[in-house]
């Protein structure tokens, strides 16, 4: 589904292979007009994750403004999932240690404020990562509220609904206390759980082996895919929960989407989510998605960018 005029994003990332997978696809995409792009810790470190996204803007050669975010969860420190993602966070792929593209001046918080603020209600945020940034962004700036429409947002397993894995997510359980600032703002939400893209939407390791053979960008994914497959199945997999989350505004008709009320635990056992279904919930859940669908708009739209060619790009 094509939006009538592009929508307005600020994106929080972390890459990350499953972000760097997302992000190469949305900065391309004509229905999508990115604001904003801020950083923080999650998959990596913060100086990792902020190198990464200032890498892909040399790679794939544009020039969007990043503002670097928080270093550590609001009232925690955090482990990262360089286990999964590896030591440099983008997988099979080694990124350079220095880049060409540079942060902006302001922090992450203060960025987001004044963009949201300049704009007309219509800048989504869209969450790719821990909730630190949008939660102190909340928790500092609370007048900011009215001016956001909604969030889009990748993370949580929520106890209660059928046919999800009972598991507490990694963005979620990085930082409850700001994902719980995001519920009570009572801001709508719409959700990807965590689920969506390692069990109903990943990419197979032949369908990432034909990705390579596509073009530059095809490629890369399939480099970082080398060094990423995810952890936990009997088969190799390249999970895409962050894509997930981005065609969940692009391409809703993919997906089956229920209201429902979310409460998260930052105590006993922190992350874990639990909900109730209901037509007054703030919270628009992703239940289902079309599998077969959604991999031919991915694999459409990886093909549709044969004529960006990577700068300093070594093909495998």
């Amino acid at each position: 589904m094509k939006n009538k005029k592009p929508v307005k994003v600020i994106i929080t990332t972390e890459p990350g292979v499953d972000d760097a997978t997302c992000l190469a696809l949305m900065m391309f995409d004509k229905n999508i007009d990115i604001k904003l792009i801020t950083t923080l810790r999650g998959n990596v470190s913060l100086e990792k994750s902020t190198r990464n996204m200032l890498h892909l803007l040399d790679l794939f050669d544009k020039d969007l403004p990043v503002a670097k975010g928080e270093k550590h969860a609001l009232n925690r420190i955090s482990p990262t999932a360089e286990k999964i993602h590896q030591r440099e966070g983008l997988g099979g792929y080694i990124p350079p240690k220095t880049t060409q593209h540079k942060c902006i001046k302001e922090d992450a918080v203060e960025a987001m404020y004044r963009v949201i603020k300049e704009g007309d209600g219509d800048i989504i945020p869209v969450v790719l990562s821990p909730h630190t940034n949008i939660g102190k962004l909340l928790q500092k700036h609370p007048d900011i509220i009215p001016k956001i429409p909604c969030i889009y947002f990748e993370g949580g397993s929520p106890y209660g609904a059928p046919g999800f894995t009972d598991h507490i997510s990694f963005n979620i359980s990085t930082d409850p206390e700001a994902f719980k600032i995001v519920l009570d703002s009572n801001i709508p939400l719409y959700m990807i759980p965590s689920d969506m893209g390692r069990r109903m939407a990943h990419l197979s390791e032949e369908f990432v082996c034909k990705l390579r053979t596509l073009n530059d960008t095809g490629n890369f994914i399939y480099q970082m895919s080398l060094g990423y497959w995810e952890p936990g199945y009997s088969d190799l997999r390249h999970a895409t929960n962050d894509t997930c989350a981005y065609y969940l505004i692009t391409h809703p008709k993919l997906f089956k989407v229920r209201r429902c009320n979310v409460v998260v635990d930052c105590n006993l056992e922190p992350g874990k989510t639990y909900m109730n279904f209901s037509d007054q919930g703030n919270v628009r859940l992703a239940v289902a998605i079309n599998r077969k669908k959604f991999l031919k708009i991915f694999y459409k739209q990886v093909k549709s960018m044969k004529k960006i060619k990577l700068k300093n790009f070594t093909r495998a």
